[in-house]
């Protein structure tokens, strides 16, 4: 009996292993890439950075340190045609691009990388002083081609994440933003479909108010006032144009008229 029941418990155990093996998912191999890598990094900063002793030689190590943390949240439309294929493109090394979170259209989140690791979403950027994005922000990819709607179980999704973001890092409502903001000569995402206003009356970003009564002072200079929003104007046609896709889901012109410059004002009265 006790023979039999050995037999019994090899054949679960066999049957188990063969089951895991089958069922490990088709992103096995790049899931042990990121450990790997995460693995190496963190021997890296195990090292004795002797280096940096150059006076004395004794490496002296602080204790008072933390990890770095994000204070910007990038919005992406993945320009792709399913979450499937967003997956593959940032599990494939040469695509040189990659997110913190990608959203899929029925709602699923794929976490894939960690909040404190530095993701390849935002490219050549920039955003007031600072001229590299990737190493203070959160990429989140939402699936999306470019010119239709987000769905709503994927803004849905979206707005849960952005909310334990903002209380992790405690994240200024102002420094939730779009890849187009940051690269208004490059890139048009989140498309003019986005629901920017949605997501800035639930505190991630910022809004205007009713221009009816707004009157736009004769010295209000237009250029100056995207600059101190945030706006890289070397290109002013590309930031006019962001800005109306953005602030009014007008996608057709550059031509920034006295309408668009009353709700310039009205936003501009949000920061100063």
């Amino acid at each position: 009996m006790k023979y039999l029941k050995g037999i019994i418990c090899l054949i679960a155990i066999g049957s188990a292993i063969a089951y895991m093996g089958c069922n490990r998912g088709p992103y096995a191999a790049t899931n042990k890439s990121y450990k790997k890598q995460a693995k190496e990094y963190a021997n890296i900063l195990k090292q004795t950075p002797l280096t940096d002793s150059l006076s004395s030689g004794d490496w002296v190590g602080t204790t008072n340190f933390n990890l770095r943390k994000p204070n910007y949240v990038v919005i992406h439309h993945t320009a792709q045609n399913s979450c499937a294929q967003t997956l593959q493109t940032f599990t494939m090394p040469r695509t040189q691009v990659s997110a913190h979170y990608v959203i899929c259209r029925d709602g699923t989140v794929h976490h894939m990388l960690n909040d404190y690791l530095r993701a390849w979403h935002g490219g050549l950027a920039k955003w007031g002083n600072n001229t590299d994005i990737n190493s203070s922000s959160i990429g989140i990819e939402i699936d999306n081609n470019g010119f239709e709607p987000f769905s709503e179980p994927a803004i849905t999704s979206l707005l849960k994440i952005l909310s334990g973001l903002k209380k992790a890092y405690n994240i200024p409502a102002a420094n939730f933003i779009g890849h187009a903001d940051i690269a208004p000569t490059r890139k048009n995402d989140p498309n003019v479909n986005f629901p920017w206003k949605r997501l800035a009356d639930s505190g991630y970003g910022i809004w205007w108010s009713d221009t009816t009564a707004v009157v736009v002072p004769d010295d209000f200079n237009t250029l100056q006032a995207l600059r101190l929003i945030g706006y890289d104007t070397r290109d002013s046609l590309a930031v006019f144009q962001t800005f109306k896709r953005k602030y009014e889901q007008l996608d057709s012109s550059k031509v920034f008229l006295p309408e668009d410059k009353k709700v310039l004002y009205a936003l501009f009265k949000n920061f100063y």
